[in-house]
Parts: C-alpha cells; sequence; structure tokens
C-alpha cells in the first residue's frame, strides 16, 4: 500500500457449479468453504463469510485493490476445484460455471449481508438460486441479458 492510501471495499461474490449440479455435499462442504477462505486470505484479501448451497457459493470479501476480483474468482475457482477433485468428493471431474457476480455494499450493510450469506439454507426454502441471482442483480441496478446468465435448470 502507498501512503495516504486507504481503502474500505466490500464486496460479496456469488458464482455456481458447473450446470448447477448439486456436487457440494453436505459432508465436505465446510471444508471447501474454509479452503476458499484461506485462498482469499492467502491472496492479501479479508475472508468474512463463506456459505452456500450443494450447487453455488456466497463469499463476503473485504477486498484487497491489488488484486482484480477478476483474477481473485479464477484463482478461487481453479483452487477449489483442484482441491475438490484431488480429494475425490465428487464422481467425475469437479467444475465451477463460467461468470459470477459481484456486489459491492458500505459498512453498514455487512452484518446484514453476513447474516444473508450465513442463513443460506433457510434462505433456499422459499426462493431458488435463480430468483435469488436474478434479486442480488435487481437489487444492486445490474444491467444483465438473460442469455448470458448462468445455466438455470429449476
Amino acid at each position: 500500500m502507498k501512503p495516504n492510501t486507504y481503502t474500505q471495499l466490500y464486496v460479496q461474490l456469488v458464482f455456481a457449479t458447473k450446470f448447477r449440479k448439486s456436487s457440494l455435499k453436505n459432508e465436505f462442504r465446510k471444508e471447501v468453504w474454509r479452503y476458499i477462505s484461506g485462498i482469499i486470505s492467502n491472496k492479501d484479501h479479508k475472508s468474512i463469510i463463506v456459505n452456500g448451497m450443494p450447487d453455488h457459493v456466497h463469499i463476503l470479501i473485504g477486498l484487497n485493490p491489488k488484486m482484480a476480483i477478476s483474477d481473485l474468482v479464477r484463482d478461487i475457482k481453479r483452487s477449489s476445484s483442484h482441491f475438490i477433485n484431488e480429494n475425490k468428493w465428487v464422481p467425475g471431474k469437479f467444475q465451477w460455471q463460467d461468470g459470477y457476480g459481484a456486489f459491492s455494499y458500505s459498512r453498514s450493510h455487512l452484518s446484514n449481508v453476513y447474516n444473508y450469506i450465513k442463513n443460506q439454507e433457510i434462505h433456499h426454502w422459499e426462493k431458488t438460486f435463480r430468483e435469488e441471482y436474478l434479486n442480488l442483480l435487481k437489487e444492486h441496478h445490474v444491467d444483465f441479458e438473460e442469455r448470458y446468465m448462468f445455466e438455470f435448470f429449476e
């Protein structure tokens, strides 16, 4: 960091498994989340919470501006895929789907975002991942085209 340079950047990352397969089973999912948190910390970002469902993940980070978000997501996907495949936790080859969502928040919203991510299972009793993701895009006024969105199979 250069002198007199100060940042406070909070970002929620969201991405899905390839073909939205429910590959991330309960028995190893928490270990994958810990591994992803380690990747984030090793890249000099602050890992606040990592959680998700069998077919997608939500990550809240304190972003270090020295690294592009796209590079961080690439590294998380690459390393965590390798970790999952190395442990043979899924039949065949595990992969993340192309693309991701990145949504910024102010410090005053962190508690709400943290709790939202922490309670993913509760949210998905009422809402599909597609509905959740579309809501995030709309809440953050992100322009999008349906044809470029994740492959949804609900």
